[in-house]
């Protein structure tokens, strides 16, 4: 009676097949892992999901103001772990019509005895908000030089687009302040030889 089995030779290609093609789907799947990472980014970028905030500066307001409409915006800082900055709004919350510019302060200190680089790092709930919340003038497009001892006053100008939902009564714009002395660029690291330090 004759038996189908396959013989040891045969299943030896079929193994090195399977074999190739799983190490194939490994270094596929860790390939997709890495860009991820980045696609996340961009999608938080373009969508405002996760509370994201376009970084970067926006055109001055031509639209007209709706006065019919106020919305309260409240400020959150936070330092991250670690760094020793002092950091706070210098008003903790502004009621603004969609389409006015208002300005606030944001107040920082270095109390360490060594000049410090600092960046902050903008988010805002809900996320859906930071798609109409346009700043024309912040802080945090930059990395912010302080000296040991030093305390700054840094301005953030904005204006809530005209299009933000009529169902979004409240939004908060916190930033978290984290230390990039370690990598700070060089044209903000020559302020410091500029300007001197407090004793």
């Amino acid at each position: 009676m004759a038996t189908n089995e396959p013989t040891p030779n045969n299943a030896r290609p079929d193994n090195a097949r399977v074999v190739k093609r799983l190490l194939f789907v490994v270094v596929g799947m860790f390939g997709f892992g890495f860009a991820l990472v980045p696609l996340y980014e961009v999608f938080c970028d373009i969508t405002g999901f996760n509370g994201r905030t376009k970084n970067e500066q926006a055109a001055a307001n031509t639209r007209q103001v709706d006065t019919s409409r106020t919305i309260n915006v409240q400020f959150i800082t936070r330092v991250n772990k670690g760094m020793p900055w002092g950091f706070a709004p210098e008003i903790n919350s502004v009621r603004v019509h969609p389409g006015e510019t208002k300005v606030v302060n944001f107040l920082a200190s270095n109390p360490t005895g060594h000049n410090m680089v600092a960046q902050a790092i903008p988010s805002v709930a809900p996320g859906e908000a930071g798609l109409y919340l346009n700043k024309t003038e912040c802080f945090c497009f930059n990395q912010q030089p302080l000296a040991a001892g030093a305390d700054t006053k840094m301005p953030m100008q904005f204006y809530l687009d005209p299009d933000i939902p009529e169902h979004i009564h409240t939004l908060t714009l916190s930033y978290t302040m984290y230390d990039m002395t370690a990598n700070a660029q060089p044209d903000v690291l020559a302020t410091f030889d500029a300007t001197p330090s407090a004793d």
